[in-house]
């Protein structure tokens, strides 16, 4: 019986691979140095080089995103309330109650979908202890007023940079802003290390912290100081790290192009709004988000619908809100009065598949179904 192809699908994203013959030597190094975790010499060796790359002081790897919010929250004893964002990834929210913390939901900015400074301050009570903000989309905060608002309340800031690798702001790392910055290195991520993630640190002193704190606790063999966890990143992780950081640049670029193309050929689909992009910052184009709005033919499920059932994959990030799902509904700040702009953005929002290896042909397929509809 003949076999047809399949249909090629095309998903959101796709991880950034570089050539297999390449991380063979890195594997046979492995092999031969027997250290495949436990902070061996390529866990080391990333470490530095993302220092180098990203601008910053400190860096402490995690086998990934989530461990290091977790530990983040630990390494600065955040207690109480903090307050955060509705419209992410679970994992900023999962991470405060890992830690027996009370999320307290604000609103977002209906521009750059990042926590609203504004709503902020209105939301501090006598138990509150931080600020955890997310650079959504890659998209920096408005980190001087969030800094402020902290200074003033005596609030720690911890922001979960998940897709903010390698963005700047005013000429220096966005992750160098707020106490600590977390990363996530997750195969989706615009750099990834199959798994992964890192905890950005201002000084040496709560880098030492940290590393304690994903290691059980250990200061040397004999010595416990914490009730850490496992958070350590291995040796083949770090090893592909360090060979995807050769290619990171170049993938970049091709990210930046495919944006471009597609605000170009989306700009005059009547209903079809795309985000600001990021002007004078240095952006890292993790993600291309699109608002479809009353006036768009279709509604936005329906046109999620027409994508998946041309076998492209897109995805309503970020939908549902953190704040619709069981485990957090009944929080009072919770409740939808409460966060009209982001239960907004969450009804209008698709993320269309952007990676390195995307194809023109491809942008264009997704832009046609996209400027095709008809009214339903």
């Amino acid at each position: 019986m003949t076999k047809f192809p399949k249909k090629p699908q095309i998903y959101v994203t796709e991880p950034l691979l570089p050539p297999l013959d390449e991380f063979i030597p890195y594997l046979e190094q492995i092999w031969g140095n027997k250290w495949l975790t436990n902070s061996g010499p390529f866990h080391q060796q990333l470490e530095q080089a993302l220092c180098d790359y990203l601008g910053v002081k400190y860096v402490s790897l995690f086998a990934n995103g989530t461990l290091a919010l977790v530990t983040a929250l630990q390494a600065l004893r955040i207690t109480g309330e903090v307050i955060t964002t509705p419209y992410s990834f679970v994992a900023t929210a999962h991470s405060l109650l890992w830690n027996g913390i009370k999320p307290i939901f604000v609103d977002i900015d209906p521009v750059s979908l990042n926590i609203d400074p504004e709503k902020i301050e209105a939301a501090i009570t006598p138990q509150t202890t931080a600020i955890m903000p997310v650079h959504c989309y890659g998209h920096p905060c408005d980190v001087e007023r969030i800094q402020r608002i902290a200074d003033n309340y005596g609030l720690k800031v911890i922001y979960d940079a998940a897709h903010a690798f390698g963005v700047q702001h005013y000429g220096g790392s966005v992750l160098n802003y707020g106490d600590l910055s977390v990363l996530s290195f997750h195969a989706t991520k615009v750099f990834n290390t199959f798994e992964g993630g890192a905890i950005v640190c201002p000084d040496a002193k709560i880098k030492q912290r940290v590393d304690h704190l994903k290691n059980f606790g250990f200061v040397d063999e004999v010595t416990v100081v914490a009730p850490g966890i496992n958070g350590k990143m291995n040796e083949i992780s770090a090893a592909f790290g360090l060979l995807q950081l050769k290619y990171i640049d170049e993938a970049l670029q091709k990210r930046k192009a495919i944006d471009a193309r597609y605000r170009e050929d989306l700009a005059g689909v009547k209903g079809i709004h795309c985000l600001a992009d990021a002007g004078g910052e240095v952006a890292n184009y993790a993600y291309f988000p699109i608002l479809v709005r009353p006036e768009y033919p279709i509604s936005r499920d329906a046109l999620y619908q027409e994508l998946r059932n041309n076998d492209i994959h897109a995805r309503r990030y970020f939908y549902p809100l953190i704040s619709d799902f069981p485990m957090y509904r009944d929080i009072p700040s919770a409740a939808q009065s409460n966060l009209p702009v982001a239960r907004k953005i969450a009804s209008e929002v698709i993320c269309l598949p952007i990676y390195p290896a995307l194809s023109n042909g491809q942008v264009d397929a997704i832009v046609k179904i996209i400027a095709g509809q008809p009214s339903r």
